[in-house]
């Protein structure tokens, strides 16, 4: 009974760190002129909470002491990122239980001040003091229309970048998924949890052929297209956030055509 009680009071300890912050909706075409527009980094997220740097989830990032020592005392919201078409590196950087020299690879790309008051100027404005050789304010550019964002959006993904996100920089700081905040992306994506697998046949027989998934709603599919062969081999635990891309949305509420595309969160990260 005490083991129990202890596990259930160090789980609620561990999700009393999760923090509250902007998440994004999709962009459907809304006018959004005259709202500002950056590059989707495709990173890891971090949330510093004045202490520590946090995952989306609220999992310590243990990232070297040297990286956080001119770290601001108020909050700080963005993505540790390096370069384009970098995640699995990023990830395996800044998910290590102890900090690696490949630290020095990483920077951390703020578009956001957590509860700070103002307008998205003004709260980015905060930051300028610390802005540095590790602490970047990700840059706005002001959206003259849906052209303007189109052009802007070819340019990025012609790179490999993975999208972009628009926001309104009026509005004040949103803890939430918000329309006042979008991503858009040539292709839709989503995040599922992996809750199994599906035997491989073929050349894949003795591998995983395919995970199974369950999104937010509780619909279920399963995923092949897009696993690598060390996927394969090795794939996402169970319990494990991943990342799908997909055409569109079947009648009965499944991606269809969804690929693989990363590991999000992992519930073995460190804590």
């Amino acid at each position: 009974m005490k083991l129990i009680i202890f596990v259930i009071l160090f789980s609620l300890s561990l999700s009393a760190q999760k923090p509250k912050l902007l998440l994004l909706k999709v962009y459907k075409e809304q006018n959004i002129t005259g709202w500002v527009m950056s590059e989707k980094l495709d990173g890891v997220r971090a949330y510093w909470n004045g202490k520590n740097l946090l995952s989306r989830g609220g999992k310590i990032i243990n990232a070297p002491k040297w990286f956080i020592k001119d770290y601001p005392p108020f909050e700080i919201d963005g993505e540790l990122w390096s370069k384009r078409g970098d995640f699995e590196n990023i990830s395996s950087i800044v998910r290590d239980k102890t900090p690696s020299a490949k630290w020095k690879q990483i920077k951390h790309y703020i578009f956001e001040l957590p509860n700070a008051q103002g307008d998205l100027y003004q709260r980015l404005s905060k930051l300028k003091p610390y802005n540095s050789k590790i602490i970047n304010i990700i840059s706005q550019i002001k959206v003259k229309n849906r052209e303007h964002l189109e052009k802007f959006l070819k340019e990025i993904e012609a790179k490999g970048g993975e999208g972009v996100v628009v926001r309104d920089p009026k509005s004040p700081y949103i803890d939430k998924r918000t329309n006042k905040a979008l991503k858009v992306k040539s292709f839709k994506d989503s995040e599922c949890r992996v809750i199994g697998y599906k035997d491989g046949k073929g050349k894949f027989k003795g591998l995983v052929g395919s995970i199974k998934c369950k999104l937010d709603n509780g619909i279920e599919f399963n995923v092949g297209s897009g696993l690598k062969l060390k996927d394969r081999k090795k794939p996402p635990k169970i319990g494990d956030i991943i990342t799908i891309k997909y055409q569109n949305i079947t009648k009965y509420g499944k991606p269809r055509f969804p690929i693989f595309l990363r590991v999000r969160e992992s519930k073995s990260w460190i804590k």
